[in-house]
């Protein structure tokens, strides 16, 4: 019989890669913790001729079901994804801010039944509408016990009220305890606000990702990423490819951190 070579399509060259790319990777050099800035959504959609950005952020949404997939497989213990910002609730239009909405308590729903995931919310409930708020919480208590990835759903969420909120607790704690102003100045330290964080008891993340080639933080957690590596992917939310994160890990490994050295 007649050897026939088989034709190398780009999806078996990709494929190739990609499995050489996870060899390569040394489980010791992995972040533990990865949060991750999903942008682009709307710009997919529009550049695919569709009328409506929902379907740009429900195809992100799928994105970042696949994403928790390709971090909980290499052993990565905290996720954050950047769903909704506090400036998204007053800047969006109503009409997609009501999609999203349903798209994120969908997502939370979803993510509380697979696997051995937890899921929590991190942000302010304060202007989530109800039935998300609702959805978060279920989410949240269906999944309290769960010993697998940790997955923190930042919804409603900003970096500058997270810090206001966790002086806010620090000072009203200590006044419930009769504390004076001259000893609350004595003990506040960075790890005591660090505690009050909405990730209180979380390693701060070691790798922040923007997808869509913006460079910016958009008020996401600016304490935690003091020291964090930040890595940008040009590819839109729902282009994201994994090979394009398991690029960005070989540069985190590459990188010697100083840690503000």
């Amino acid at each position: 019989m007649q050897n026939r070579k088989i034709p190398l399509g780009r999806d078996f060259l990709y494929s190739v890669y990609q499995r050489r790319l996870r060899r390569s990777l040394d489980p010791a050099q992995l972040p533990r913790h990865v949060a991750m800035i999903i942008d682009g959504n709307r710009r997919w959609a529009k550049q695919l001729g569709f009328d409506s950005a929902a379907h740009g952020h429900r195809a992100g949404a799928a994105k970042m079901r696949e994403f928790l997939e390709w971090c909980d497989d290499l052993g990565i213990s905290v996720v954050t994804l950047y769903l909704l910002s506090a400036d998204n609730l007053t800047q969006r239009p109503s009409e997609e801010l009501a999609d999203l909405v349903q798209i994120i308590a969908e997502l939370a729903e979803e993510l509380s039944h697979y696997r051995n995931w937890r899921v929590q919310q991190v942000g302010s409930k304060d202007r989530l509408p109800e039935p998300l708020v609702t959805a978060l919480d279920a989410a949240e208590a269906r999944t309290a016990g769960n010993k697998g990835l940790h997955i923190n759903l930042a919804v409603g969420y900003g970096g500058r009220t997270e810090i206001t909120d966790a002086m806010r607790s620090i000072v009203a704690t200590h006044h419930a305890h009769g504390g004076t102003l001259e000893d609350l100045a004595e003990t506040l330290t960075p790890e005591l606000i660090g505690q009050h964080l909405y990730t209180g008891g979380q390693p701060d993340p070691e790798l922040v990702i923007r997808t869509s080639g913006e460079q910016r933080l958009s008020d996401f957690m600016l304490w935690q990423s003091a020291h964090s590596e930040f890595y940008f992917v040009e590819a839109l939310g729902p282009d994201l490819r994994e090979v394009d994160f398991l690029r960005a890990l070989r540069d985190f490994a590459k990188r010697q951190r100083r840690f503000g050295g």
